[in-house]
C-alpha cells in the first residue's frame, strides 16, 4: 500500500538524492545503471533493477528467461518498477503490470569497494499479493542500523510473479512445458542475478542470507528444500519468519487444480481453443487480469498456490525433511504467540463448531480417531491454549466462546507445529537454529487478536516511522512505550547480526546496547529453546514445550492428514 506517510518520504528522499553531488554508478555484465543518493540516509539506492527479461507475449506463463542483451549507455536505476499482478493487487495504490521482474539495491554509501553481507528479502502475501515497492519493508533503516552497530550489510528485495500469473496449475500443457510454480522460479533467478552481479555494488556473492515473512517465510523454506535439497550455493543462511520448508498448506499434484484451469479458459474464452494455454498467452494483461480477480468459489487466492511439481518441489517437503533433503545452512526461524487469531474461523461457539473446522483443515476429511485426539489436545481450557500474549481472557461475543481454543489449533496447523519440527531437525542435524516467538502487540491491533500473523515485520524491519502503514493501518508505534522500540532495536539488531556473522548475538560484542535481554541460544534436542520478543518484559528464552501434544499430533501426521 502506498501511501500518504510513504510517499512523503520517498519524495524526500528522490528529492534529496536530485542534489547529490556525484550519482552512484555500478557496471554489471550487462551494462551500467545509475542510481541515486540519498544524504539523509547516506546510502545508494538501484530501484527498479530488472533481473529476467519481461514474461509478457510468449514468455507470459514459461519459466523466468535471464537478460541476454547488453547495452553501452547508463541506464536510470532511480524508480521503483511496477508490481506485479496478483489476486486483488489492482486494488492498492500500488502501480501493476505484467512487466514486473525487478529487484532493488539498498546500500550503504562509502562501501562500493568493500564486500558486505547480502539480505535478500522475499515479500510475502499469500503469493498473491505484494512487491518490493511496499513500504512496510523499507529496507533503509535496516541498513542505517547495520552501519551503527558495526554490522554494514548491503539489502536486496524483490517482485515475483503472483496468483494465477505465476502459481497456475492444473494443465497438461503447463505440466508438459514444466512451467510451474513460476513466481518461486522467478525468486531463483533473481537469487542467481545476485551471485553474478551484487559483488559491482560492493557484496559478497558467498554471504547471501534469504529471509522472508509468510509466503515469503514459505518461499525461503522452498529454496532450502528445492530440487531434492540441492545446493547452489545461493546463500549461506536463512530467516523465516511465520513459515518453514513444511508448507502452510496442503501440496498439491499438478492436476489437482484442474476445475480452477477449466474456469479460467472458460471465462476468457479459451477453453475451446485448440491449446488454451497458447490461447491465455495472447489475451491481453487487462482482460486477463480481470478473469482472475472474478470472485467464486472455484477460481479464488487460496488455488494459486505452490504445488508438488516433481522438480523444484520434488516430493513433500515434511519428507525431505525428514530425509535430510534440504540446504544445510543456519537459519533463524520463528513465529507469533497468537498466529492462529487472524486464521481461525469464527464464531466458534461450542465443541461441535470446532470439531467441524478441525475436520475441514486437512486434506478432505480428517479421521474421526485423529480428530478426537486433536480435541483432547486442545481443550476449551485458556490455561493449556494460551501463551502470554493474550493472558486468561475469553474473547467477546463475535468471537464465539471457544474461538482461543480454535485459533490455538489454526496457529498450530498452520505455522507454529512445522516451526517447531524444522527446529528440532535442524538440531538433530547439527546445524544452527535459532528459533522465537515473537509477544508483543503493537498499535491499532485488538488485544483479542494478540500477537498475530505479520506483527513482527515493523519490528524487523526497525520501521519506527510506520512507513506504508498509513492510512489502511495504524502506524505499529503509535502511543507505544519506548519498550517497543527498543525491542524493534533489539530484534532488528539480532536479524542484522545473523546476515553479518550468522550469529544474531555477535553484535552485542562489538555495540554497547544497554538492555539486559538475554542471549539467543542456539535449538537443541536435549534442551529446546526459543527466544521470546516481548515489549513488557526483557525478552527471555523459554522452553520450547508448549501445546506439546497438539503438535506432536499435527507433526507426526503431516504427510497423511495435510499433504505436506
Amino acid at each position: 500500500m502506498l501511501r500518504t506517510a510513504a510517499l512523503a518520504l520517498l519524495t524526500a528522499t528522490v528529492a534529496d538524492c536530485q542534489y547529490a553531488t556525484a550519482a552512484p554508478k555500478v557496471h554489471i555484465k550487462n551494462g551500467s545503471y545509475v542510481g541515486v543518493h540519498s544524504s539523509e540516509y547516506n546510502q545508494d539506492y538501484f530501484l527498479g533493477v530488472p533481473f529476467a527479461q519481461p514474461p509478457v507475449g510468449n514468455l507470459r506463463y514459461r519459466n523466468p528467461v535471464g537478460l541476454n542483451q547488453s547495452w553501452t549507455d547508463v541506464r536510470p536505476a532511480t524508480a521503483y518498477s511496477t508490481e506485479c499482478y496478483g489476486y486483488g493487487s489492482d486494488q492498492w495504490n500500488y502501480r501493476v503490470s505484467e512487466d514486473c521482474l525487478y529487484l532493488n539495491v539498498v546500500r550503504p554509501a562509502g562501501y562500493e569497494n568493500e564486500t558486505l553481507p547480502v539480505a535478500f528479502w522475499i515479500h510475502g502475501g499469500g503469493f498473491a499479493q505484494g512487491g518490493g515497492i511496499d513500504q512496510r519493508y523499507n529496507t533503509s533503516f535496516m541498513v542505517q542500523n547495520s552501519v551503527k552497530i558495526g554490522k554494514p550489510i548491503i539489502a536486496v528485495n524483490i517482485n515475483y510473479r503472483l496468483s494465477a500469473w505465476g502459481f497456475l496449475s492444473g494443465s497438461e500443457e503447463l505440466v508438459e512445458e514444466g512451467a510451474l510454480n513460476l513466481g518461486l522460479r522467478d525468486q531463483r533467478l533473481a537469487l542467481q542475478w545476485v551471485q553474478e552481479n551484487i559483488c559491482e555494488f560492493g557484496g559478497d556473492p558467498a554471504q547471501v542470507t534469504i529471509y522472508g515473512e509468510s509466503a515469503g517465510a514459505a518461499s525461503v523454506g522452498f529454496h532450502l528444500t528445492a530440487y531434492g535439497g540441492r545446493d547452489d550455493k545461493l546463500f549461506r543462511g536463512a530467516i523465516m519468519q511465520s513459515g518453514n520448508p513444511i508448507n502452510y498448506g496442503p501440496l498439491k499434484s499438478p492436476l489437482a487444480n484442474a476445475n480452477m484451469y477449466n474456469e479460467l479458459t472458460r471465462r476468457t474464452n479459451c477453453a475451446n481453443q485448440t491449446s488454451p494455454l497458447e490461447c491465455l498467452r495472447l489475451l491481453p494483461a487487462e482482460q486477463l487480469n480481470a478473469a482472475i480477480n472474478m470472485t467464486s468459489t472455484t477460481l479464488n487466492v487460496t488455488n494459486f498456490m505452490p504445488i508438488l511439481d516433481g522438480d523444484f518441489i520434488a516430493k513433500r517437503t515434511s519428507l525431505q525433511l525428514e530425509a535430510g533433503e534440504f540446504v544445510h545452512v543456519p537459519i533463524i526461524d520463528g513465529a507469533n504467540s497468537d498466529e492462529g487469531s487472524a486464521f481461525s474461523p469464527s464464531p466458534v461457539n461450542g465443541t461441535e463448531a470446532f470439531r467441524l473446522f478441525v475436520q475441514a483443515s486437512g486434506r478432505g476429511n480428517l479421521s474421526d480417531t485423529f480428530v478426537e485426539q486433536i480435541l483432547a489436545a486442545y481443550p476449551d481450557d485458556l490455561s493449556v491454549n494460551v501463551v502470554a500474549s493474550l493472558g486468561n481472557q475469553r474473547p467477546p461475543p463475535q468471537f464465539g466462546a471457544q474461538f482461543r481454543r480454535s485459533a490455538s489449533y489454526f496457529g498450530d496447523v498452520s505455522f507454529i507445529a512445522s516451526r517447531r519440527r524444522t527446529c528440532e531437525t535442524w538440531a538433530a542435524s547439527g546445524l544452527s537454529a535459532y528459533c522465537y516467538r515473537f509477544n508483543a502487540i503493537p498499535a491499532g491491533i485488538p488485544p483479542i487478536i494478540g500477537a498475530t500473523h505479520f506483527q513482527e515485520v515493523s519490528f524487523v524491519f526497525l520501521n519506527l516511522l510506520g512507513v506504508g502503514y498509513t492510512p489502511a493501518a495504524v502506524p505499529p508505534f503509535t502511543n507505544k512505550t519506548e519498550s517497543y522500540r527498543d525491542l524493534a532495536r533489539f530484534m532488528n539488531s539480532n536479524w542484522i547480526s545473523f546476515v553479518h556473522d550468522l550469529d544474531p548475538n555477535s553484535w552485542r560484542q562489538t555495540y554497547a546496547w544497554n538492555g539486559n535481554e538475554a542471549l539467543w541460544p542456539k535449538y537443541s534436542l536435549d534442551n529446546p529453546l526459543d527466544m521470546v520478543f516481548d515489549a513488557n518484559v526483557s525478552s527471555y528464552a523459554e522452553p520450547d514445550t508448549y501445546r506439546k501434544e497438539g503438535m506432536k499430533l499435527i507433526n507426526d501426521n503431516a504427510l497423511e492428514f495435510y499433504s505436506r
